[in-house]
């Protein structure tokens, strides 16, 4: 897995999503939904997850998706950075 670098204010972080190439394979619908081509998996995003996962495909750092998360959802940049924290364990275990 990747681990990219932690990002100021996210320093006590380590923050691991999957591989760039598994999260850019992923096919994504405006509703949430996810299909892994090459596993056949799917799952559903909440909004959040979504908004995650195209910046993830993007290519956009954790500072970035970090002060998106607090625009797009109103929340505190604590909030955000702990969001991300835990979506990254959950796509980890998807991706394990």
């Amino acid at each position: 897995m990747d681990k990219p670098d932690v990002e100021p204010g996210m320093k006590d972080q380590s923050v691991e999503f999957p591989k760039a190439e598994v999260l850019n394979r992923l096919a994504l619908s405006d509703s949430g939904f996810v299909f892994d081509p090459v596993t056949g998996n799917s799952f559903s995003l909440n909004a959040t997850g979504l908004a995650i996962v195209r910046r993830l495909q993007r290519g956009e750092s954790l500072e970035r998706i970090v002060e998106t998360l607090q625009d797009e959802f109103e929340v505190e940049p604590r909030t955000a950075e702990r969001d991300l924290i835990e979506f990254a364990t959950l796509l980890r275990g998807a991706f394990a």
